[in-house]
């Protein structure tokens, strides 16, 4: 690693809109502005590593320092675009904190899709989207992260298996029992999602519904009784180990 890249480790990294490429300027806005110009203290001539979804990450020097709009220049390449696992997380919305602790930690683990399902026992069915929209944006500016997971409005249940694409995996948690993990992870690489219930599970009529779907795999996470958030990001991380993510 270059002098240039380990001073580039310890810089402040953000999440932004705009098309990056050598040269390129970008203005950020009021609340970025107040973070790196106040917060973080920056000035004309520091360096910022931004990214935003698709084009990698780059290093960018702060050219102007304003109350309300810094404004950086982009000046290579730091990291390449990342290749994300096509892995889709499904679960239904939790109480505040809980859902919010999900959203981080799945980002962190490499999701690409985040898709909320409404359930007969879900608690929460109107999630916060712009909040959590902003904690996966958050979690992947943490975590070094050069894509944020996607978060599609909810579907309920009925909608999401009447949507199914044919050819990606539906892997069931189902707490009444399925397959082994390890085998069924092994037997679905991508593209493939999982499926978490709420606190309390699903239904019986929403699991028979679930269990005829021919996409369908149920799967057993363990002997344990596990919190849905714990089961949900317990089976994403075993779905990456097993398929080399």
């Amino acid at each position: 690693m270059s002098e240039f890249d380990r001073s580039l480790s310890t810089t402040p990294r953000l999440f932004v809109q705009a098309v990056l490429s050598a040269g390129a300027a970008i203005t950020l806005d009021a609340p970025q502005s107040h973070y790196l110009g106040s917060v973080m203290r920056r000035q004309p001539g520091d360096m910022v590593r931004l990214f935003n979804g698709h084009d990698g990450e780059w290093a960018a020097r702060v050219s102007a320092v304003a109350k309300k709009a810094v404004t950086l220049i982009a000046e290579r390449q730091s990291a390449p675009q990342e290749q994300v696992p096509d892995l889709w997380l499904c679960a239904a919305p939790l109480k505040k904190g809980r859902i919010d602790w999900l959203v981080e930690k799945a980002c962190e683990l490499g999701v690409a899709r985040l898709q909320l399902v409404t359930t007969q026992r879900t608690v929460v069915d109107k999630p916060n989207l712009e909040r959590l929209s902003a904690h996966l944006v958050e979690a992947a500016e943490q975590s070094g992260r050069t894509a944020v997971p996607e978060l599609p409005a909810p579907l309920s249940l009925a909608q999401l298996l009447k949507h199914w694409p044919a050819d990606r995996a539906l892997i069931f948690a189902d707490e009444t029992g399925g397959d082994a993990m390890a085998a069924a992870f092994a037997r679905c690489p991508a593209p493939a999602a999982i499926l978490i219930g709420p606190e309390g599970g699903f239904t019986s009529p929403e699991r028979d519904a679930i269990r005829a779907h021919p996409g369908a795999v149920p799967v057993s996470l363990g002997p344990r009784i596990l919190r849905a958030d714990t089961a949900a990001l317990a089976a994403v991380a075993v779905w990456q180990a097993i398929n080399g993510h």
